[in-house]
């Protein structure tokens, strides 16, 4: 009985102690239980963030065009481009592109069989390669055209797909190919106003997403998409009838600066620009740098007069060659005699031009020339220009060489600007290719010759157009005055005669300048002949044609009763 039977004392210490044990066992089993559940929910949450990371890494690393953002993706958008007239030269269109999903392609073999029935000039082993690949995105082609994408569509091929893109179309094709320029695939603007538009701003608002088709204002150009048309016209007509290896012309107004026409030719068409870089292609108004030949007497003969040291009654001894440097400077068709300043204009004589230039001296010289901005880059939006070239040291024989366009090297554009300056009243003025009004072209504009100089300059272009080379690019009614220019080409160092540039630089109405129209002609040829033609047979009927056909679309009413009109240039 008493090994059977416990204290009171003893049976609470035991029941005490039997609680306090089953207690601590569930305490320290419900804890191990929590804790598991927390660490295996923390590795399942690393475990997701783990295999995102790694995805956007590996997206990362990937080529854009296998495994970019895919049909997601959209062409930005660009505003469009006008006239003065707002006629548009440039827009967006929406047009299809051709992807692929070479993940979801079941047969390659198959699939490119049939999309080389559509598009046979596909690379059939890249193409190959590209649909058995495991990226996710792929491009075929870019910019279908709507029957292509029908014809695609009808393959029924699994794994393909069309994204709407923009794509740029130019209404005018090549008319104006070298002023608007053209964009890349992506809707990137790589050359001309095109370029200079997104060099402006407009990059920047597509990168970021704002450029809104709906908040892009049309960028309004000083040309007037009439008078291109035209210009191109008889450029294109010249130099397949005078066999030439290029032809080139611009129309400027010569209050403002604006440049309203300019082609040059061979050009491309900005809607299949294949071969828009090949050398031929080139811009030879702005981005050509040549010897202009005796357009450039115009500069020689301004600076003598603006110098005050020359005035129209001053004679210069033109009987015999100039011999400097070992050279003789001799006249084409000479006079052989003494001449006024007028005569050394309207006969082109080099060695009166020479004496002119030699009157001033070497640093006057160069410093006009630089003064007319002749020699140095010209500024304006058009991304396309080149530098002018010179000797890195003048001496007299480059003086008396540059006198009459030889030794040293400037753009048509920029001598068409030079001109402007002697006609407009004495004020240089940057070209633009944005409309301007007059007031704004007085701000930015230099006055770089007296009121004397402008007068006489007038007058001397009126002259040579009734008595001197420049006869063949007259049109009745319109008072135009212009000077030619035959420069030799230089052929292994050495100027050939039997290769010339030719340009004409003529400017109406000459009783008030308003417009001038400068034209150039590489290596023209005579007709039924292969000797090469001068500036007034080839260049000079290029520009009469072009003043007959715009002048009235550019607001000059012809005028027959002052067609042989004198101007009158007071005494300095």
């Amino acid at each position: 009985m008493i090994g059977r039977w416990r204290s009171k004392k003893e049976a609470e210490e035991q029941d005490s102690g039997s609680v306090r044990i089953v207690v601590d066992g569930i305490g320290k089993s419900t804890g191990g239980r929590a804790r598991t559940r927390i660490l295996i929910t923390m590795a399942v949450f690393f475990a997701v963030y783990g295999v995102i990371a790694g995805r956007l890494t590996y997206l990362g690393f990937q080529d854009l065009e296998e495994g970019g953002p895919g049909p997601s993706r959209v062409t930005a958008s660009r505003p469009d481009i006008v006239d003065r007239n707002g006629e548009v030269l440039a827009t967006d269109i929406n047009t299809a592109s051709l992807y692929a999903e070479p993940r979801r392609i079941v047969d390659a073999d198959e699939a490119l069989e049939k999309l080389l029935t559509v598009l046979p000039d596909l690379n059939i082993e890249q193409t190959y390669n590209r649909l058995q690949s495991d990226a996710g995105f792929i491009w075929l082609r870019r910019q279908l055209s709507p029957r292509q994408q029908q014809a695609i569509m009808q393959l029924g091929i699994p794994g393909i797909g069309f994204r709407t893109e923009k794509r740029r179309f130019y209404p005018g094709g090549a008319t104006a190919s070298h002023i608007v320029g053209l964009v890349n695939v992506d809707n990137k603007g790589i050359a001309g106003m095109e370029k200079y538009i997104d060099d402006q701003g407009l990059a920047d608002l597509q990168a970021t997403g704002l450029a809104v088709a709906n908040d892009l204002e049309p960028v309004r150009l000083s040309i007037d998409l009439r008078v291109q048309h035209i210009v191109r016209d008889e450029i294109v007509r010249a130099m397949e009838s005078s066999r030439a290896l290029s032809a080139g012309a611009v129309v400027m107004d010569v209050r403002t600066g604006e440049v309203l026409a300019m082609a040059s030719v061979p050009d491309f068409d900005p809607n299949n620009p294949y071969n828009a870089h090949d050398k031929d292609r080139l811009n030879r108004m702005s981005a050509g740098v040549y010897e202009m030949g005796s357009t450039i007497k115009s500069f020689t003969t301004a600076m003598a007069l603006d110098s005050g040291k020359v005035t129209l009654d001053s004679r210069f001894d033109a009987s015999r060659p100039i011999v400097v440097g070992g050279r003789a400077i001799r006249d084409y068709r000479g006079k052989g005699r003494v001449l006024t300043v007028p005569e050394v204009f309207i006969y082109s004589s080099n060695i009166g031009s020479a004496k002119e230039a030699d009157v001033v001296g070497i640093e006057g010289h160069r410093e006009f020339l630089h003064r007319l901005g002749l020699l140095s880059r010209m500024n304006t939006e058009l991304p396309e220009v080149a530098r002018p070239t010179e000797p890195s040291a003048w001496k007299k024989v480059h003086s008396i060489t540059a006198a009459f366009g030889h030794g040293f090297s400037t753009t048509p554009l920029q001598t068409a600007v030079g001109v402007s300056a002697l006609m407009n009243g004495g004020y240089l003025m940057p070209p633009t290719f944005l409309m301007r009004t007059a007031d704004e072209a007085m701000a930015s504009a230099t006055k770089v010759v007296q009121d004397y100089t402008v007068q006489a300059m007038r007058y001397l272009y009126k002259l040579n157009a009734e008595k001197g080379s420049g006869r063949r690019g007259t049109v009745p009614g319109y008072r135009v005055g212009g000077k030619t220019g035959t420069a030799e080409k230089v052929v292994n160092g050495r100027y050939s005669s039997e290769k010339n540039f030719n340009a004409f630089v003529a400017v109406f109405p000459m009783d008030s300048p308003q417009y001038i129209v400068l034209t150039v002609i590489d290596e023209p040829k005579l007709e039924n002949s292969n000797r090469s033609a001068t500036a007034g047979v080839t260049a000079a009927p290029i520009a009469s044609n072009i003043i007959r056909r715009s002048a009235a679309m550019l607001g000059v009413k012809p005028d027959f009763g002052h067609e042989s009109g004198a101007l009158l240039v007071s005494s300095q």
